[in-house]
């Protein structure tokens, strides 16, 4: 009964600050966000401040330091390719300090493992060590993950498991973008409507974001 009402305080807490969030005030003013990801949090071709992360923190109150890269995996390396060396590397050129620290990553890693166990495996392995880092890097830190979307293709749903898996182990909250985001990526219309191009599965633009600004906000505030 006790664990169940401060459930319930919580989520009236969250809510509380979110409505306040909504009429004006800023209830996480002066807090630091890092985002750090692959394109997701770069936001590909278009400026990061069109972000649905970038414009929840202003709302909010918050400075935010993106460290998005495109084609940027947890797991591989691929400096060779042009795309830099993987979040476990990355992740230690962040600044020490941070009030929040969101990664937004899996799109590149799932399509590059194809469901391979090999591949999955060093998947997890890479983000158990990423999650460890993390944790060590920002002992203070509200550390929170986003997943994919719900791409229609293999490794998705296998790479967007690990990471709640692994991220469950550390007790780092997962927002499920595959299941809870409303993104509808195997949609072309909603596609042609809300990504950077109707073949896009990755990319939101500013319209797709904005769908996002609210339910982003409230995982923020959440954690």
């Amino acid at each position: 009964m006790k664990t169940a009402n401060l459930i319930v305080a919580m989520l009236l807490t969250s809510v509380g600050m979110f409505a306040q969030s909504v009429q004006g005030t800023k209830p996480l003013e002066g807090k630091t966000i890092n985002v750090i990801g692959d394109s997701y949090a770069r936001n590909h071709r278009r400026p990061y401040t069109e972000t649905w992360h970038y414009k929840a923190a202003v709302a909010l109150g918050m400075s935010c330091n993106n460290y998005g890269r495109n084609g940027g995996c947890i797991a591989f390396d691929r400096t060779r390719e042009g795309f830099g060396p993987s979040l476990l590397q990355r992740y230690k050129e962040m600044t020490d300090t941070a009030d929040y620290v969101l990664v937004i990553a899996g799109h590149n890693d799932a399509d590059r493992v194809h469901a391979n166990a090999d591949s999955l495996r060093m998947v997890r392995d890479s983000l158990d060590a990423l999650c460890q880092g993390l944790i060590h890097k920002y002992p203070r830190a509200k550390i929170a993950f986003v997943t994919p979307w719900a791409v229609p293709r293999p490794g998705f749903k296998e790479v967007t498991a690990i990471i709640k898996e692994v991220c469950a182990e550390h007790s780092i909250p997962v927002l499920d973008a595959a299941a809870t985001s409303g993104i509808h990526v195997r949609d072309e219309q909603f596609r042609r409507l809300y990504f950077q191009a109707p073949g896009d599965t990755a990319h939101l633009n500013d319209a797709g974001h904005d769908l996002l600004v609210r339910w982003g906000m409230a995982f923020i505030l959440g954690l």
